[in-house]
């Protein structure tokens, strides 16, 4: 075998060595992974978008399977209770006395609210006027409640009217797409309503939303969402997390807050209106303040939402349940919150991650986890920051003088996933559209597709792969040049090189090498 070829072969053989010792290098993070145990939770669709993109993040980098199912908020605290569920998440606590007359929420078991994202309510709508899509809407609560209440029916009204005189509002039935599950969204819309407007709203804190003649009824944030995006949906209005309205590419009514500014629940606007949320000892939410919040910036149907976790072990839930509860658990006050406002959500900040950690600490099992905020990489807060500092509420922007209550209207507002929809300035005087917080061009990760999936910065051990060839897809694409390396290549280089043989001379006796 002459040298060249002999070089060859070497490589050849050094190859399936080279690439074993690359993929146990990618696989020894996975290791980790067969300490997961599988976990199930039940619940709230107004946070879901964020819960699947999360379980997606962690399946795909750290073998963790974290099921969950969209139920709504009341069922979910109901699975709880019979204990079929590892955790719910919920954006209301057990209630003590439903408003349906059933029996108290009573948990079998000890349990803590943990926040694990914010947000806003939003009024997402279906508006054309001339064949074009309106996309700066603007609505005062009490033109808010009276639509949802039936006491205003077309949009033409006159209330709504003189919330936009930018605008000739045609001459079209209001179709209101309400909740047909018990939800958190119903209870924090209608809190919102009976705090603000009790006189037109009299229901009171509703997870059922009432029947109302004529409202449209569907199950689920994706059901209400979903109806509403349809070509039939034209004229219908909802309540939904934002999340939702940035998914289906559909715009949001600016709300009217408390000075006078018609505000989008952007990530900012939630971020500066939580500023003001009074958070109770465990942990569950006074919106008063955030109602009531006088920053011009703030969106006032602003809240969070919280997973509700055991405290004990039980036959069911286990030491090493809460263990991967706990993972996860870290994992979404952390490095998840990089992704909230991509989906349409709102980042925790620091008093609301601190005192999430608190509650991890409760889980059985989790004594383990790492719960340094030093090393938790989250947008709204960085080292040796106070408490009660919020990046994104100091960098929100003030509002534009054109979403002022007044006689000028700005021209455009958010509508959802870029190039969705075709602005509708109408006949008034307009405005300047520069300045306002709203996210022009944001798109919204989809839960089935996932967002990017990508997380940068920080020293957070969850930190994920910033190259499209991270985690499983890695490992495949190595394993398979391995392979193909083992298998196929060596039989037909073999087959090509020259082969060395001995021959006996005839005549001498003597041997020579001939190369085939």
């Amino acid at each position: 075998m002459n040298r060249f070829t002999s070089r060859w072969v070497s490589r050849l053989v050094a190859l399936p060595t080279a690439l074993g010792l690359l993929i146990a290098a990618q696989v020894a993070p996975a290791a980790q992974a067969a300490t997961y145990v599988q976990i199930s939770g039940a619940g709230s669709t107004w946070s879901q978008n964020a819960l699947d993109q999360w379980r997606k993040n962690v399946a795909a980098n750290y073998g963790m399977t974290v099921n969950y199912s969209g139920t709504g908020s009341s069922a979910g605290r109901a699975e709880f209770i019979k204990q079929t569920v590892d955790f719910a998440v919920s954006e209301i606590p057990f209630q003590s006395a439903p408003e349906d007359g059933s029996s108290p929420e009573v948990s079998p078991v000890t349990f803590a609210y943990m926040p694990i994202v914010a947000g806003g309510t939003s009024l997402m709508y279906n508006l054309k006027i001339a064949g074009k899509r309106v996309t700066n809407l603007r609505l005062s609560g009490d033109v808010i409640t009276k639509i949802f209440t039936g006491k205003i029916s077309n949009w033409n009204d006159a209330a709504i009217a003189a919330d936009n005189p930018g605008l000739a509002m045609p001459n079209k039935a209001i179709v209101v797409v309400a909740r047909s599950d018990g939800s958190g969204s119903s209870a924090q819309f209608t809190l919102w309503m009976s705090k603000k407007h009790g006189s037109t709203w009299t229901y009171g804190l509703r997870s059922q939303f009432p029947q109302i003649s004529g409202f449209k009824y569907q199950a689920g944030s994706n059901g209400v969402s979903g109806y509403v995006s349809q070509d039939y949906g034209e004229g219908a209005i909802t309540y939904v997390e934002y999340s939702y309205a940035l998914e289906a590419g559909f715009p949001v009514a600016k709300v009217l807050n408390e000075s006078n500014y018609y505000i989008e629940p952007t990530a900012k606007a939630v971020a500066v209106a939580l500023t003001n949320a009074k958070i109770n000892s465990d942990l569950t939410q006074n919106l008063d303040g955030v109602y009531n919040s006088t920053d011009p910036r703030s969106y006032p149907l602003s809240s969070y939402s919280y997973m509700i976790v055991p405290t004990q072990a039980t036959r069911v839930f286990t030491a090493q349940k809460g263990a991967t509860l706990g993972t996860f658990g870290q994992y979404m006050l952390c490095e998840g919150q990089q992704q909230a406002e991509a989906l349409g959500y709102s980042p925790l900040p620091m008093n609301l991650v601190q005192a999430g950690m608190d509650q991890i600490r409760k889980i059985p099992g989790a004594g383990s986890v790492s719960v340094d905020l030093a090393t938790c990489n989250n947008p709204t807060f960085k080292p040796g920051d106070s408490p009660t500092s919020n990046l994104l509420a100091k960098t929100a922007p003030q509002p534009a003088e054109c979403d002022k209550k007044g006689p000028n209207q700005c021209t455009t507002g958010t509508a959802g996933a870029a190039g969705t929809a075709t602005e509708v300035s109408g006949t008034g005087s307009g405005g300047s559209t520069s300045g306002s917080d709203s996210e022009s061009g944001a798109s919204g990760g989809s839960s089935s597709s996932g967002g990017s999936g990508a997380v940068t910065g920080g020293s957070s051990p969850f930190a994920l792969p910033a190259d499209p060839w991270g985690g499983q897809e890695f490992l495949m694409l190595l394993a398979a040049i391995l392979v193909v390396g083992v298998v196929a290549v060596p039989p037909l280089l073999w087959n090509r090189l020259p082969r060395r043989s001995v021959v006996p001379n005839s005549s001498t006796g003597a041997e020579s090498t001939n190369l085939d």
